[in-house]
């Protein structure tokens, strides 16, 4: 690895809500904290949470695909998630997690790894056909979602059904679960 490993993940058996994200990022690398930039204030956004519901972990799992900073490329930008890392970690940290309803697949690792076959052929398409994906049978049921990183913001507004027709979903499911 580039620098020092610092696992970062967040989560108690009482959650009921799970972000399966990338990877921590350049700034959670350096606080320990997940979701602590842009980003993040995206996400709650989305979610409707403030930072206290967001980081409390006996509602809200937070557990990404690879759980260090994976480094960055060439171009400043963040590595894909390490292969090794959910292989070996995934299943026994989702088996202490009892009582999840709801996984955010946060772009397209973890849509992969969460949907496996029942990933359609890309992100767009994956999101894009969230109620067929949210209302299988299976649980925890699984929302897909882009990732909320500035990069994505050209994303967001070639497809403004994801504001229009996924965010109240969203939202009603959040806030569904956090009561």
């Amino acid at each position: 690895m580039p620098h020092e490993p610092r696992p970062i993940i967040q989560g108690s058996p009482a959650a009921r809500l799970c972000i399966a994200s990338q990877a921590p990022g350049t700034r959670a690398h350096a606080s320990g904290i997940p979701f602590q930039d842009p980003s993040g204030v995206r996400l709650r956004d989305w979610l409707t949470l403030d930072e206290t519901a967001f980081y409390d972990a006996s509602r809200v799992a937070i557990v990404p695909m690879g759980h260090c900073f994976p480094g960055q490329d060439a171009q400043g930008g963040d590595l894909p998630p390490r292969r090794e890392c959910a292989p070996v970690w995934r299943e026994p940290v989702f088996a202490g997690l009892p009582n999840l309803e709801l996984i955010l697949a946060i772009g397209q690792y973890a849509q992969a790894w969460h949907l496996g076959p029942e990933r359609r052929r890309g992100l767009t398409e994956t999101v894009r056909d969230f109620r067929t994906i949210l209302a299988a049978d299976r649980r925890p049921r699984i929302l897909p979602l882009p990732h909320p990183s500035w990069r994505n913001s050209g994303w967001l507004k070639r497809h403004p059904w994801f504001e229009a027709e996924l965010l109240p979903v969203l939202r009603a499911e959040v806030a569904r679960l956090m009561g």
